[in-house]
């Protein structure tokens, strides 16, 4: 589990933008069961999440007229049960941080997985989010 004062600033840098915090496994099945579409970002404190994933979600989110109706996160590595609940809501897909998902009345619609975000700019991020709201949201 990584040290408070790690993860704390970078979980601000998407909560202070309206994310909602996804702590408990419950937490999780009872946002993913809503209609409507929820973007849930896996937080990690990578590189890959501080060069491109955080700042391509905000950009996303920054510059679309279409967006989730929800915008959540979790942190792999600190928010151990609900991140565990999220995967299994992502499978087949193995573990990945940082990821972003989309949802879309409970179902998984639109996934970037790490290897997905290593090496591309935020500006790439940003523009795989917003085909993806464009077309769900």
């Amino acid at each position: 589990m990584y040290p408070a004062e790690f993860v704390m600033p970078r979980k601000a840098e998407l909560t202070d933008n309206g994310f909602e915090e996804l702590l408990t496994a419950e937490s999780v099945d009872n946002t993913l069961k809503k209609e409507g579409t929820t973007l849930v970002v896996i937080n990690s404190v990578c590189g890959c999440s501080a060069g491109t994933a955080r700042p391509g979600v905000l950009m996303a989110i920054a510059h679309s007229e279409k967006k989730p109706d929800r915008l959540t996160t979790s942190f792999a590595g600190y928010d151990m049960e609900a991140v565990q609940q999220i995967r299994q809501h992502l499978l087949p897909y193995p573990p990945s941080s940082p990821a972003i998902a989309l949802f879309k009345n409970g179902e998984l619609v639109h996934f970037i997985e790490r290897h997905m975000i290593e090496g591309r700019s935020a500006q790439m991020i940003a523009a795989n989010l917003l085909d993806a709201f464009e077309q769900y949201c």
